[in-house]
């Protein structure tokens, strides 16, 4: 019989892009304190994007911290999505 395979500890990580600096990381955690992260997100309307990998190297850098140069593709990509879903667009387009 196979075992199941574990599944990684839920993750959630929060970003703030003001336009102007690199995001950064304001919120982070696993398990009950990343449901409440996603449970406040939902009550606030902040769109979501699941991807348990970028997850993971996001978690590595310190609360407050701006993103690596090397992840401004993948989070330009998470930003452009949230733009999508929430029907706005960045200032300046």
């Amino acid at each position: 019989m196979r075992e199941k395979p574990e599944q990684p500890p839920e993750r959630a990580i929060a970003l703030l892009y003001d336009g102007e600096n690199a995001p950064r990381i304001t919120a982070k955690g696993e398990g009950e304190v990343a449901r409440r992260i996603l449970e406040l997100a939902r009550a606030n309307d902040v769109p979501l994007q699941e991807d348990a990998e970028l997850a993971a190297i996001l978690a590595q850098i310190p609360l407050g911290e701006e993103i690596p140069e090397a992840l401004y593709r993948a989070i330009a990509e998470v930003i452009a999505f949230a733009y999508l879903v929430s029907g706005r667009r960045p200032p300046g387009y």
